[in-house]
């Protein structure tokens, strides 16, 4: 009996940490260890003319951390489905992700394309699997970023002090937080949701149009992933010179105009 209730418990609904403006309504879901801050530069941008919502993904930011959860990408669009329902949001909206949080609005828009108006992928880290990948240079780059992740989550003393070192430095304050308390939450989204991803297949069955928006310095990037998206159809893309993962004010302004 326990395990039927734990089966049919609900997914528990996530931290909306902003709600502001009026017009149509722009949904916007942040990456692994961040959380509604990631939006800082864009939120200026469009509240004058849209409804702007910045939801904390499972795990982060003010949202809840179940002690049971696996943290998959199901798990996630499940917490993220349950959330957006509780707005009554009546009209189509614009979807945006950054980083995992691309990975987790593909996977909801291509169940539900019927709900969003246009996807906005923003700093996409596509990853394929290296067996799958033809050119010798592409499939030593994907194995390595596979091979960083696998580190990173096994050594966590090194992981929360590098990424304290690389919040020190990030030109918005708490964009990246590791740590004791979202430890579980870190480790278990990057095994299952950004190293087990289905991102290509999910994008290729959106139906609405896919804004991809990425910087040309950005560390994450995987040019093998990005080149195979781009070529999908109804994905226009967007290219930052100059840009990095983060969503500065150069690249905030390429995202408000991907809006639309």
């Amino acid at each position: 009996m326990g395990r039927l209730r734990g089966f049919f418990r609900r997914p528990p609904l996530l931290h909306v940490a902003v709600d502001t403006g009026t017009g149509p309504a722009v949904v916007m879901i942040h990456g692994i260890a961040s959380s509604s801050v990631t939006f800082e530069n864009v939120v200026p941008l469009i509240e004058g003319s849209h409804r702007v919502i910045a939801i904390d993904l499972l795990g982060f930011g003010g949202s809840p951390a179940p002690a049971d959860s696996n943290y998959t990408i199901d798990e996630h669009v499940a917490s993220l489905t349950r959330t957006i329902r509780s707005l009554h949001l009546r009209d189509p909206f614009v979807l945006v992700g950054h980083s995992m949080g691309t990975l987790i609005a593909a996977r909801y828009s291509a169940a539900r394309h019927g709900r969003l108006r246009r996807l906005v992928l923003v700093s996409p880290p596509i990853y394929l699997a290296p067996d799958a990948i033809g050119g010798r240079g592409d499939r030593t780059a994907m194995e390595l970023y596979l091979r960083l992740y696998e580190y990173l989550r096994s050594n966590k003393d090194f992981t929360i002090r590098a990424a304290a070192g690389l919040a020190r430095l990030s030109p918005i304050k708490n964009l990246l937080v590791v740590s004791e308390s979202n430890w579980r939450a870190f480790v278990l989204s990057l095994q299952n949701s950004i190293e087990a991803q289905t991102s290509v297949s999910d994008v290729a069955s959106v139906r609405v149009p896919v804004e991809v928006v990425y910087g040309s310095l950005d560390p994450f990037l995987a040019p093998s992933g990005m080149r195979v998206i781009a070529q999908l159809r109804n994905v226009t893309v967007h290219r930052v010179d100059g840009g990095d993962h983060v969503i500065r004010p150069r690249m905030a302004r390429v995202v408000a105009t991907a809006i639309g």
